[in-house]
């Protein structure tokens, strides 16, 4: 058990995973921010074209 407990602790998946899923948290948070800059940009211009046609 005690040496199941030190390879565990000298293993180096855990941090690779770790690492790998704060850079997945990363990469989420600029594609949120992106297309909701897009879509706030598309709102723009859909509300453009409604107020000229007004």
């Amino acid at each position: 058990m005690l040496n199941s407990v030190k390879k565990f602790l000298k293993s180096e998946d855990g941090p690779t995973a770790v690492e790998y899923a704060v850079m997945l948290a990363l990469i989420v948070v600029v594609c949120l921010t992106a297309v909701r800059a897009i879509g706030t940009n598309a709102a723009d211009k859909f509300n453009d074209v409604k107020n000229s046609l007004t």
